[in-house]
């Protein structure tokens, strides 16, 4: 069941509210690898992308994502509207309110950004990413990935490395991997993942041989240069060569690893070429899954109360 008016973020779902997603983007991920079973369900709703943030995979997807499902959707473009004129966020929202919008979906450079327009508009709100706080639909999609290949959470060991500091994308994932029952590992140099993290119920390593032993998961984060004041290592070529996961390292982690990352991807940095491209990898699928996830979202969000 799920009941909500917006989608903020998964610190606060419960359990049997992030399955329910789960199990409805399963449904969904059918209309994506057979058109013909696409059809015009929200054929009632307009949707509206409100990007204050740079984005390829998490826009595009939330737009198709809404086309498959016969939805009207429109992308405000930020760049071109009334924001620079001055008008702020909360006129921006109460305007498209007006216009009947159902479904308002914002990523926004500042944290709290879409709880602020949730509470003034009658839309439902989505987080596609705000600040440094969480990105709930990411979370999902990795949480959906992760069910699709291993089939249960209780037990797995999951470990995130990278900027753990800088990473929405990591706190939701935490959040949501450990409410369902996983062990997750943050993993990074100590510029970029705080110990303060433990009291999320997470192991902090900066070895990362030992994070990545024994792992059934393990998911890459970008280095966050724009969200930092100063260099977190003296160079990208000795982030790589003591952070970075070649071969090599992922030996250390199960034979059937999974290996994650919601790009952009730095070949080279985070994970070597031979990583990003090899059999563990599902980082494409990751992408299609983001689809069908959006999807799930989408029809939740419209049909609640139905």
């Amino acid at each position: 069941m799920f009941n909500r008016k917006d989608l903020l973020g998964l610190r606060d779902l419960s359990e049997n509210e992030i399955m329910t997603i789960l199990e409805t983007a399963k449904i969904m991920k059918e209309k994506i690898d057979n058109p013909l079973k696409r059809s015009d369900e929200l054929k009632s709703a307009s949707v509206v992308t409100l990007f204050y943030e740079n984005s390829t995979r998490t826009k595009m997807s939330f737009m198709l994502a809404g086309d498959y499902l016969g939805a009207i959707v429109k992308d405000l473009g930020v760049s071109t509207s009334s924001v620079n004129k001055g008008e702020s966020l909360i006129d921006t929202g109460l305007n498209l309110d007006q216009m009947g919008i159902n479904v308002m979906i914002i990523r926004h450079s500042m944290t709290g950004a879409p709880h602020i327009l949730a509470k003034n508009v009658n839309a439902s709100v989505v987080n596609a990413g705000d600040g440094i706080n969480e990105h709930p639909t990411q979370a999902l999609l990795d949480l959906f990935t992760i069910l699709d290949y291993k089939k249960r959470f209780k037990g797995l060991n999951v470990t995130i490395l990278g900027d753990i500091s800088h990473s929405r994308v990591a706190r939701s994932n935490v959040f949501g991997l450990t409410k369902l029952g996983a062990k997750v590992t943050l993993a990074g140099p100590s510029t970029l993942v705080s110990n303060s993290m433990k009291s999320l119920g997470v192991d902090v390593v900066t070895n990362i041989p030992k994070a990545v032993s024994n792992a059934d998961v393990v998911m890459g984060l970008r280095i966050q240069f724009e969200r930092q004041k100063a260099m977190p290592f003296p160079s990208l070529r000795e982030y790589s060569s003591l952070f970075g996961v070649n071969n090599d390292i992922l030996k250390y982690a199960k034979d059937d690893v999974l290996v994650m990352h919601p790009g952009p991807v730095n070949r080279g940095i985070e994970f070597s070429t031979e990583v990003i491209d090899g059999k563990h990898s599902v980082i494409n699928i990751q992408v299609k899954n983001g689809v069908a996830v959006r999807m799930a979202i989408l029809k939740l969000l419209t049909e609640r109360g139905n």
